[in-house]
């Protein structure tokens, strides 16, 4: 027996981490029906490394962002101190600068998607880990707005249709150019000098660096004072209007239902543009289970010569599933009926091998306890497995060449070949 006792000898997880032993079947089968979804829309899977370099997101996020200036994990190396690496915070920088290191090989729109851990310094609570799952869409090489509408009316249907999810706002905002967003900026900033002193701390530093940053405050005194601020749609430029009406006219005409947020600008710097949220009302505090936009400049902050004009989103796995709670057992990845064969003595255990191969051999899942116990503990065990179907295995059976065969569903027992156990199950 293994006792799981606390002592100065024993290991327990990191804070903000889980271990997942129960649930997989869950996150597979949510898993599986997101990603049956997207390659309906022709999206291809790829891969990024948890690895990156940190420069590539003070460049790509923003050094002022919460995640860049708070929230990243170093990795300690051995080499020069201007090539720090860093866990991944985000998928969106990484997946570009992949992109362009193998431009020449790829033709656009590029549609993919990646499935992964992230890592950010948080301080863990309900929907916030400090690594945490998402699945991660992006669209590079999309310039027309239409691209925008097709991706929100694609994520509309996969909750609202294929997952069945109804207690969701959708939350759409309009960057514009950035020159709209620099007139805006100076607006905004004349407009929070005076009320400097009541804002909190973190946003009277934001009011120098990036002033922005202001609107995503989670402090109630700074909503407050942003409530009466200007907002930005009154700082676009005649094409920013014009893009901004198409997407509203497109997404009216595609039946989504949205919010138009003058608040929303999301907490990375890269986005312009659409900017938006599926927020829940059932995960409180942290409420947004996917969100992202447009991020047409990222390419040229990266390095790129040009612009390459794109747009993705994150879905947070662990918040979807906590909505979905309610409908795991359906959702769940079905499990092949498990066949558990059990040896009674030492005798049997050869042949109980040779079984189990042969039946697996022939796509069927098996199992064989082979522990030192009695046949009735054994029995429970099979039980405890969710066993559907146990072959017993006994001196009379090996000198017979029969094997006892319980459905373990009905009690039903009867005796067979070995040759033939595949037809009685």
């Amino acid at each position: 027996m293994f006792c799981l006792c606390k002592g100065k000898n024993m290991f327990f997880r990191v804070k903000g981490v889980f271990d997942n032993f129960f649930d997989m079947s869950y996150w597979n089968g949510v898993r599986k029906k997101i990603e049956s979804h997207l390659k309906q829309y022709n999206f291809s899977e790829i891969e990024t490394p948890l690895l990156e370099y940190v420069s590539l997101f003070e460049r790509g996020l923003g050094y002022e962002t919460d995640v860049v200036s708070k929230q990243m994990f170093i990795v300690e190396t051995k080499g020069s101190k201007d090539d720090k690496i860093c866990l991944r915070p985000e998928g969106t920088a990484g997946t570009m600068r992949a992109f362009l290191e193998l431009q020449a090989q790829l033709s656009t729109p590029f549609k993919v998607f990646s499935y992964g851990s992230m890592f950010r310094y948080e301080r863990p609570q309900k929907g916030r880990l400090r690594q945490f799952h998402q699945m991660n869409l992006e669209v590079i090489g999309a310039s027309s707005i239409q691209y925008d509408a097709w991706l929100i009316k694609m994520l509309h249907v996969l909750f609202l249709e294929k997952l069945n999810i109804d207690s969701f706002v959708l939350k759409i905002n309009f960057l514009g150019q950035l020159e709209d967003r620099q007139a805006y900026s100076k607006a905004l900033q004349t407009f929070l000098e005076e009320k400097r002193e009541h804002l909190c701390q973190t946003c009277q530093v934001r009011l120098e660096k990036n002033v922005l940053r202001v609107l995503d405050c989670k402090s109630s005194d700074c909503q407050t004072i942003i409530e009466n601020a200007p907002e930005l749609s009154d700082f676009l430029s005649e094409k920013s209007k014009q893009e901004w009406q198409e997407l509203c006219d497109l997404l009216h005409e595609l039946s989504v239902t949205f919010m138009h947020d003058p608040q929303l600008v999301r907490g990375l710097d890269y986005y312009n543009k659409t900017v938006f949220e599926f927020v829940s009302t059932d995960l409180g505090a942290q409420s947004a289970f996917c969100a992202g936009g447009r991020y047409d400049g990222l390419a040229k902050q990266l390095g790129s010569k040009s612009e390459v004009p794109s747009l993705g989103c994150a879905i947070g796995i662990e918040r979807l599933l906590l909505m979905l709670e309610a409908k795991k057992e359906q959702l769940s990845e079905s499990k092949d009926l498990l066949i558990c064969i059990i040896p009674f003595d030492q005798e049997q255990h050869t042949l109980a091998l040779l079984l189990a191969d042969d039946l697996i051999s022939k796509g069927k899942c098996a199992d064989v306890l082979l522990e030192d116990q009695k046949v009735k503990n054994k029995m429970k065990k099979a039980n405890n497995l969710g066993a559907h179907f146990v072959l017993l295995l006994g001196k009379e059976e090996q000198e017979n060449n029969t094997v006892t065969v319980k459905n373990m569903m009905s009690g039903e027992e009867k005796v067979v070949l070995q040759t033939e156990v595949l037809k009685n199950l």
